[in-house]
Parts: structure tokens; sequence; C-alpha cells
């Protein structure tokens, strides 16, 4: 059952430094809820504790972890299971992609990718959840994409990744209701955030403002929605790779791809001439 006074009830946000886990922070303190808020920034989560806890006069605890290391994931557990935190509401925010021909790609690089996208947001679900099912009381938002909805010619293993996060949330949204558990996955399109910047797709002309995504994740995980799909176009874009075949698709997502790592590399060549 849902507490009555938020000021004791804690969300915990993975990759909170930047981007939808940034946004999503100061839109929980802005309505009362405590932080705990995780990245790899320590410096960048302290500006942003201060920020946060002058607006808005709530908790925030913070914790520098590179979560691409699985180990990460029982240790946050095992620290604020020591200070005596419940985590009422868990954000699985963070997450990585590389862009570039599979073959091409360090897989040292891809490990890391599915570490931080799968394996530590699993055992992070896993433990959080065991804990709500004991208070029978609990929320849970893992953040895919749209992606997850269509194979990722060039961008193989980040696509792949978030079909897992969706198929995995999916399951536990029916598997966790009867212990009084609300999951959603979140599967916004390109977002204008470090993320995509890094990835080249930073000025595409739809790519949807992290605050904006933010604002749209909050009311749908408050409404205990399945899916939140922020925008219509977004909308529209998981819709037409449900009817369509997965080549067809695929095929559309190589031909973006293949345009992005092109002005990518571009790019690096002015930026190396300046």
């Amino acid at each position: 059952m849902r507490k009555n006074n938020l000021q004791n009830e804690n969300v915990l946000i993975t990759g909170a430094s930047s981007g939808i886990g940034y946004e999503l922070s100061k839109i929980f303190a802005k309505n009362g809820y405590n932080l705990i808020i995780i990245a790899r920034n320590y410096k960048r989560l302290e500006d942003i504790r201060k920020e946060i806890v002058e607006k808005f006069n709530v908790k925030v605890k913070i914790i520098e972890k590179d979560l691409s290391i699985t180990s990460s994931a029982l240790e946050i557990f095992n620290e604020l299971k020591k200070e005596n935190i419940e985590v009422n509401i868990l954000i699985n925010n963070a997450g990585a992609g590389n862009c570039g021909l599979f073959s091409d790609i360090d897989y040292k690089n891809d490990i890391d990718i599915i570490n931080l996208n799968i394996t530590t947001l699993t055992i992070l679900t896993k433990l959080f959840s065991s804990a709500m099912i004991e208070r029978k009381y609990g929320k849970i938002l893992n953040v895919a994409s749209t992606g997850a909805y269509q194979p990722g010619p060039y961008t193989a293993v980040y696509y792949a990744t978030k079909a897992y996060v969706l198929s995995l949330s999916e399951a536990l949204t029916i598997e966790l209701k009867d212990y009084g558990i609300k999951v959603s996955t979140l599967c916004p399109g390109s977002t204008k955030t470090e993320f995509s910047k890094r990835a080249g797709k930073d000025d595409i002309n739809i790519s949807m403002s992290a605050e904006k995504v933010a604002k749209i994740a909050y009311k749908g995980l408050l409404k205990n929605k399945r899916i939140i799909i922020p925008g219509f176009n977004n909308k529209v874009a998981i819709l037409l790779s449900k009817i369509s075949p997965g080549n067809i698709s695929g095929h559309f997502v190589k031909k973006i791809q293949k345009t992005l790592l092109i002005k990518k590399h571009q790019n690096n060549i002015k930026n190396y001439k300046k």
C-alpha cells in the first residue's frame, strides 16, 4: 500500500548525472520525494545534490558507482540496507550504446554495454523488488527504447539490450502485480542528451528534450502505465515496427545509422582540423 507521507518515500535513480535521469531527479524532488542518485561522476552528483536540496529541501544521497561493473549493484543494495534506507521507487535509467559495424567494435565495449544495460539492471531489479515484496509496495521504472521493438543494424548490441529490458519488464509487470508492485517501461525515441550527442543524434529534428520525456515518464509511472512511449512520432514508429516485417524496419534503421556514422566521421575530421 502506498505511503501517505512522501517525506518517507525514497526514489533511487541510476544515470542521474545528466539527461532523463537528471530531469527525473528534479521532478521527484519537486514533488517531495527523497532521492538516491547514482552515477560515475561524483562532482556532478554533488552539484546536483546541492541544487536539489537548495531548491526543494528534500534528502539526497549520492552514490558514485560505475554500473558497468556488475558487483556495484550488490554494493549499492548492501550500503542502503546497512543505513536502513528503503527504496520505494527504483528507476533503472543508466544505459550506454555504441554505433558502428558490429565486427569492428571492440568486444570489451560490447560487454560493458551488456553489463550496464542488462546485468546490473537485472540485479538491481531483483534485489530491490525482493525488498518491495516484503513491504507489499513499490514501483519500478525500467528505461528501454523504441529500439526495443526492432532490429538495429550498426547499433546491434544496444538495440538487443533494450529488447531484453522491455521483455523482462513486461514479464515482471504481470509477475509482481499480485505483490503490490507496479512495473513500468519507458520507451523513449531520440532524446537530446549527452548520450545522443556522442552518438551523433543531438540535432535530429524529431528529438525530444530530456525534460519533456522525464515529465511524461513521471506521470506514466504514477498512473501505473505498463508501457510509456513519449511523443506521437515515437508511438507511430513503434506501431509501424510491429506491423512491418523485421527486415523492413531493420533496413530503415540501417539507413539512418549509416547516415549518422558518416556525419559523425565528418564532424570528427572537422574537429581534428580545428
